[in-house]
């Protein structure tokens, strides 16, 4: 169930993330995006502000992927 539920707020806050920064990517990577930005923002924003419940996991993971696409953008391959 834990698993069911990071996807779904990966994806969801993947989308959000990817529409805030404006990029444009495909289904698998805007999910790839939330989840990875969900166990990075979710973990630090917890450790950092010692707060649990939904809320606080929703905010640090589209905080998270936006982390992750400010790094994929700065730091990934160029395109040409």
């Amino acid at each position: 169930m834990q698993i069911i539920a990071l996807i779904i707020i990966g994806a969801t806050a993947g989308f959000i993330a990817t529409r805030a920064m404006k990029v444009e990517t495909d289904v698998i990577t805007t999910i790839a995006i939330g989840i990875f930005g969900a166990l990075i923002g979710g973990l630090v924003l917890r450790i950092l502000l010692a707060i649990t419940g939904f809320a606080a996991g929703f905010l640090g993971a589209v905080l998270g992927a936006i982390a992750l696409i400010w790094l994929w953008e700065r730091y990934g391959p160029k395109r040409p």
